[in-house]
């Protein structure tokens, strides 16, 4: 890969003397990401983001670095931020600022007055894009800093809850700029959502508790794509999987793939493992909390740490400490202990290294080539949110399939003038 002298770059990480790990690791995930390899190439060729300032409101992993070199090599400036203040990867921020000239906002660990000046700092950009991972950009653009604003053209938004709060924006006339949902293309929530996230959540649980999977009861909340793949993963390990749902068709499937629906506050009562996969607030509580039994594990994969109702947990304790790095045990005043990991936030990301490079490529070839579609198209779009178009979700498919070495069937003139036909018989 290429490197490019910092010129102008504005950042705040942790360690700039991190950078030849981060940068060694960036190179590891580049070769797990075909497709993005090709759409870069292409980008260096025909510079279809030159002039445009990006802002980034992204998870800072070596496959996030991959995505902004992608986008810096197609002439965009880039400004990155943290999406959450444990998901960064410190060495990988160093990297990006010293070896490609990206402008980094962002240190693991940092506390909510940080993330949030950080946030500011990336609007401080003047971005024409916004690429967001929850959604914070556009809602700190709208509240705080209606001066950014003014330049921005369009975005795109990574994650499942991110896209759910750009809708109620639309809906409520608050919108200002077109959006793309990167996440609701097929080659992003099908693969990213259900592999991605059901490996990597599985990785940081363990990594945290460095318990045995195997014979436990494994309560996994909300059945949606990211549900999916955390309990195929969690039974593939052994584990008696429960699902809680809300949605009555979700519990029907998860019942006919063979994991028992319940409750939660049925599953409070058996499980040893609790993870929140939702996008909702307070999906665990106080009530929950009551009928758990000594030594649950809880903790949340959905994008904020509001799944799992922390303040109640807190108050129901009468003592808390850090029994190892990223869990808290809090002792309850009839003595049994809860377990929290990663404060809550997501554990993918707080302890593990979030998903796999090979499967975030496609998801940041989406990013990218989303970001080149509004470039061309800003300007006939309206102030809502947009799927990503077909033809570009399918050219990521083909080209993963292509990078696999995997070749499959076309239709022939007769069977397409079959399936466009409607008088053609039995």
């Amino acid at each position: 890969m290429s490197t490019t002298a910092v010129t102008q770059t504005s950042f705040d990480i942790k360690n700039i003397e991190l950078a030849d790990l981060g940068k060694r690791r960036i190179e590891w995930a580049n070769q797990s990401m075909p497709v993005l390899q090709s759409i870069r190439k292409e980008f260096i060729k025909n510079q279809p983001l030159k002039g445009i300032r990006i802002s980034a409101c992204l998870h800072v992993t070596t496959e996030t670095a991959n995505l902004a070199i992608t986008l810096r090599d197609g002439g965009a400036e880039v400004v990155l931020c943290a999406s959450n203040p444990l998901s960064t990867q410190d060495d990988v921020a160093a990297s990006l600022v010293r070896d490609y000239g990206v402008s980094v906002h962002a240190i693991k660990g940092e506390d909510n007055e940080t993330y949030y000046k950080h946030i500011l700092s990336a609007l401080d950009h003047k971005p024409h894009m916004t690429m967001d991972d929850g959604a914070d950009l556009v809602s700190i653009a709208l509240t705080k800093r209606k001066d950014a604003l003014e330049g921005i053209i369009a975005g795109t938004e990574e994650t499942t809850t991110g896209v759910i709060r750009l809708r109620a924006m639309a809906k409520d006339g608050q919108l200002k700029y077109p959006i793309i949902a990167v996440n609701d293309a097929l080659t992003k929530h099908m693969f990213d959502n259900r592999y991605g996230t059901g490996q990597s959540t599985m990785d940081g649980v363990i990594r945290c508790t460095n318990s045995l999977i195997a014979g436990s009861k494994f309560v996994v909340a909300g059945f949606g794509w990211c549900g999916r793949g955390l309990a195929s993963r969690a039974r593939g390990m052994g584990a008696d999987v429960i699902v809680t749902e809300i949605d009555p068709t979700k519990a029907i499937e998860a019942v006919m793939e063979g994991y028992r629906v319940m409750s939660m506050a049925e599953a409070a009562k058996i499980g040893d493992f609790f993870v929140t996969v939702t996008g909702n607030k307070n999906v665990i509580g106080r009530d929950h909390f009551d009928l758990m039994k000594n030594g649950a594990v809880v903790a949340n994969s959905g994008h904020f740490n509001v799944e799992i109702d922390i303040p109640a947990l807190e108050k129901m304790s009468s003592s808390k400490r850090q029994t190892r790095d990223f869990v808290d045990e809090y002792a309850m005043k009839d003595g049994r202990k809860i377990y929290l990991l990663g404060e809550g936030r997501l554990i993918n990301l707080a302890a593990a290294e979030g998903h796999p490079a090979s499967v975030m490529d496609m998801s940041f070839a989406n990013q990218a080539l989303a970001a080149e579609y509004l470039a061309k198209n800003h300007k006939s779009l309206e102030k809502k949110v947009y799927p990503v178009p077909e033809d570009l979700d399918k050219k990521v498919a083909r080209l993963k399939l292509e990078s696999m070495g995997v070749k499959i069937d076309k239709l022939t003139p007769e069977q397409e003038e079959y399936l466009a036909s409607w008088s053609e018989g039995t």
